[in-house]
């Protein structure tokens, strides 16, 4: 239970450090967010260990992958559950910060197969919620999101 407890605390450091470090060799990156629901229409959303706040699954997309595949594999990675189909991208935005330049696509999984779990190493928590009964620390970004679904127009900015 030590060794657990340690690399929980050494998550969010080495976390940071990876970013700086990708930030001097890859100054614009390109992550992916996966919009997942159940049958009830629920949303899938996780806590990470090293961020504050409930976000949708993703994750950055590695050279040569493409933004589906990646929604596909962080899916997997972070959840343990599998796109069944190809992902389809819903919208792409921007994030733009003075240290970097960042662009997010929103990704559908329309269907998927698996049990939910979590490694309660990167992932501490995930579970599928109500759009109207979501928690209290969803993210500003995340939310806007899932306002968004339905609409012609998304937001430019994440």
């Amino acid at each position: 239970m030590k060794l657990n407890s340690l690399l929980i605390r050494l998550a969010r450091p080495a976390h940071l450090l990876r970013l700086g470090l990708s930030r001097l060799h890859h100054p614009l990156t390109l992550g992916v967010r996966v919009l997942v629901r159940d049958g009830e229409g629920r949303v899938l959303l996780l806590r990470h260990s090293y961020v504050k706040g409930w976000h949708l699954p993703g994750g950055g997309v590695d050279r040569r992958e493409s933004v589906p595949a990646a929604a596909a594999r962080e899916l997997r990675e972070e959840t343990g559950l599998v796109a069944e189909g190809a992902p389809r991208i819903l919208s792409l935005h921007a994030r733009l910060r003075p240290w970097a330049s960042d662009h997010v696509a929103l990704v559908a999984v329309e269907r998927w197969s698996g049990t939910l779990r979590v490694d309660g190493l990167e992932i501490a928590e995930a579970g599928f919620f109500p759009l109207d009964a979501l928690p209290a620390e969803t993210t500003p970004a995340t939310l806007r999101r899932l306002a968004e679904l339905g609409r012609n127009s998304p937001a430019e900015h994440w």
